[in-house]
């Protein structure tokens, strides 16, 4: 069987990946644009549904937490190194009946089936949050939750398209069309050159309602622009902080070796893709992280990257073959979560390629559903 995968990022590597373990011929297509989420992803890993999750999202949630360990271990052991650390997460506040109130819902949870890889719960008192993270103020009181994890998504992708090469998988740099025929999709032409295929993977992220719409397949997908930015914290060396979420202001900061800071992005869907730093984004996202850990004042500006977020417009990831387009398997939708739901979808897209069944409904996640109504002014 032939499978061809557009998309380089996270869910493409990983359908190229998986398809490849399986000994299917694969070939990965990829347009190298500017501003693949992937590459400019924080990489804050918590897999587990919430209660308030509807049902389909806990189901893939579920399975991608289950999922995420054992693909990172087979990475591993093929010798690439995925960028993966458990590293433990925070969830701090000067509000102390809001995180009691969080340490309860999480308690809860932790206790149940499927949710053992979160670890160990802890209520933390005020300064001991400092002290794990220490640019936060004293102040700050915490939640901590010993199975939250971090993931450097441009070593993941990496990792996941050598694993795939060693395997076979060949590799084409270039913009690609879709290819149909009276039976659905047959192929994928890159730079005037037609590639025949069983089976075609669409994973191009932000991009891929552009494929699509020749075909009157209205995929509901748009560009999120996120600018983050990265700081050195001289006299630090931060390779083990947690991963820290401000429970009362929407952000979130992580750190990789020897001493890189990740501050909250911007979340900007009226941008489409104009691929620039910003002096308002750059000055929204130094503020915010500022203001939340003073202690990052001295820190160095390494760099703003740019990425396009592909946001699903319901909020529910797309995954699965369009009603009128055999051959085709759409995969993307997942917004800020790529890096966390990114491997696990690019797993499940292989499986359809081949025509595995998923183990649990994916109908609300079909890339011809209908739109999501708008709110209510």
């Amino acid at each position: 069987m032939r499978v061809i995968v557009i998309g380089g990022g996270i869910v493409g590597t990983s359908a190229a990946y998986h398809l490849s373990r399986r000994g299917v011929s694969v070939t990965l297509v990829d347009a190298a644009e500017r501003g693949q989420a992937t590459a400019a992803g924080a990489g804050i890993v918590f897999p587990w549904p919430f209660p308030w999750d509807p049902e389909p999202v806990r189901a893939f949630s579920f399975a991608a937490a289950a999922h995420y360990p054992l693909l990172m271990a087979d990475l591993a052991a093929d010798g690439g190194d995925p960028g993966y650390d458990v590293v433990g997460g925070l969830s701090v506040s000067g509000s102390e009946p809001g995180l009691d109130q969080e340490h309860a819902m999480l308690g809860r949870l932790g206790a149940q089936p499927g949710y053992e890889g979160m670890g160990d719960v802890a209520r933390l008192p005020a300064g001991e949050p400092a002290r794990r993270f220490p640019v936060l103020p004293e102040h700050y009181s915490g939640v901590s939750v010993a199975g939250m994890a971090r993931l450097d998504g441009r070593m993941a992708r990496d990792a996941l398209f050598n694993a795939a090469e060693e395997r076979g998988m060949r590799h084409r740099t270039g913009a690609a069309e879709l290819l149909a025929g009276s039976g659905g999709v047959r192929g994928v032409r890159v730079d005037g050159e037609d590639l025949p295929a069983d089976a075609v993977i669409v994973a191009a992220g932000a991009w891929t309602a552009r494929l699509l719409a020749p075909f009157d397949v209205a995929v509901p997908v748009h560009p999120v622009r996120g600018q983050i930015t990265h700081l050195a914290l001289p006299g630090h060396r931060t390779a083990d902080w947690p991963v820290v979420r401000f429970s009362d202001r929407d952000q979130y900061m992580l750190t990789f070796g020897p001493n890189r800071l990740v501050l909250s992005g911007t979340r900007e869907p009226e941008a489409g893709f104009d691929h620039r730093v910003t002096a308002a984004g750059l000055r929204e996202v130094l503020d915010a992280g500022l203001d939340a850990a003073p202690g990052a004042a001295d820190g160095t500006v390494l760099e703003t990257r740019v990425g396009f977020r592909p946001g699903s417009s319901d909020g529910l990831p797309i995954l699965g073959t369009p009603r009128h387009l055999p051959g085709v398997v759409v995969a993307t939708g997942l917004g800020a979560s790529g890096l966390t739901f990114g491997p696990y979808q690019g797993a499940l897209a292989a499986g359809l390629a081949v025509g595995e069944a998923p183990g649990f409904d994916i109908e609300d996640f079909r890339p011809d559903r209908e739109p999501a109504a708008p709110e209510a002014p």
